[in-house]
């Protein structure tokens, strides 16, 4: 009866997580169609190109997330300084050999034969567990500047300093605010935390200012209607998205920005098409279901069985939240515009399935509290 009881309980899965990110990637599939036919049939030839692709990406992550499942997270502790390794070596590999991929002015994916990938993504997941692992090692110590501060923003600053030559400007911040909010968690002094960001906000504003498109780039953000031709473009056509959708939407397939007006529709400004087409009825119910995994992912990790296991969820759980909040602070206009997708909604095989992985892993979190 004992093992009746156990088997049940390792097979089971997180329905509470489970759901919202089915139904996200569910919705993603659709959304990616209607952003994107119009892009596919011009450029090639056939409105369901970007469709086929992305739901072969959701098929891929549903193994991903079951694989992540099953695994068990504790394996992750000796996995942490390889996975490390291997996300430095493919993050110098496209800068430094024929693999990287150079796509808009950027060198962010790796390409294989037809594969391509984006490095970048898989970063940020080894980060996380080398965080987890090494602040759990270090619980004891964590507020002696040498032991919990220093070694963790070394690590961080290597990975920005590969990242930054991309450019990537969006990823760097995801995991610097990544890495600060969970060694803020772990319990490294907020001296420590404050007297970093005292170092860094002037150093961002130096390099923000230093040249002249990234200047441009800013002033479009704070005065887009002034810049609607050039800078502020893309801020002032998905602020028409959401204008035009008004509270009920104009219907799937019936938007009109996504008409060669609104520049990558189907990834950096998915959540516009959704606004125009879905309305604010739609927003709400995509907000709605973040929020959700996102307050689920901070239960898992308080639940965890042990330290590691709540970093390593609480860890996934800003990492994906921090990305949601950048996509959609960009998409109304809020932040100035990055190049970043919007987890299990956008089009991208690598995101999807970074995203899906994590997932995966908080759901054998969730179930390791029961045993």
């Amino acid at each position: 009866m004992a093992k009746k009881q156990h088997h049940t309980q390792t097979a089971s899965y997180d329905v509470q997580l489970l759901f919202p990110v089915l139904f996200l990637v569910g919705a993603g599939i659709v959304m990616v169609y209607s952003a994107s036919s119009a892009v596919a049939l011009k450029k090639f030839g056939s409105d369901f190109f970007f469709l086929k692709k992305q739901a072969l990406f959701a098929l891929a992550g549903v193994i991903v997330l079951v694989a992540g499942r099953h695994f068990p997270y504790r394996y992750y502790r000796v996995l942490a300084y390889p996975l490390v390794g291997l996300s430095l070596g493919l993050l110098v590999l496209i800068q430094f050999t024929d693999l990287g991929l150079t796509a808009g002015g950027s060198t962010r994916w790796m390409r294989l034969g037809s594969f391509s990938f984006q490095p970048s993504e898989f970063a940020r997941i080894a980060l996380v567990i080398y965080l987890a692992y090494s602040m759990e090692k270090k619980a004891d110590q964590i507020k002696n500047f040498s032991i919990g501060f220093l070694p963790h923003i070394l690590v961080l600053g290597v990975f920005v300093a590969l990242i930054f030559v991309q450019p990537d400007f969006g990823t760097v911040f995801i995991l610097g605010a990544l890495t600060w909010i969970m060694l803020f968690i772990g319990g490294v002094r907020f001296s420590q935390l404050f007297a970093t960001m005292l170092v860094v906000l002037p150093g961002a504003y130096l390099f923000l200012i230093n040249a002249e498109y990234r200047a441009k780039r800013i002033l479009g953000f704070l005065n887009p209607w002034e810049n609607s031709s050039d800078e502020g473009y893309q801020i002032v056509h998905s602020l028409m998205a959401f204008g035009t959708g008004g509270l009920w939407g104009t219907g799937i397939g019936k938007g009109y920005q996504k008409l060669f007006y609104l520049p990558e529709p189907h990834t950096d400004f998915i959540f516009s098409v959704i606004g125009e087409e879905l309305g604010l009825l739609g927003v709400v119910i995509i907000i709605g279901l973040y929020a959700w995994i996102v307050v689920r992912g901070i239960a898992i990790a308080r639940s965890a069985p042990d330290l590691f296991g709540a970093y390593l969820a609480v860890g996934l759980t800003i990492a994906m939240g921090l990305q949601i909040v950048v996509n959609m602070g960009v998409a109304l206009g809020l932040l100035p515009t990055k190049g970043l997708t919007l987890p299990l909604l956008s089009y991208g095989g690598t995101s999807l399935l970074i995203n899906m992985a994590s997932v995966g892993i908080m759901m054998n979190i969730s179930a390791a509290r029961k045993y």
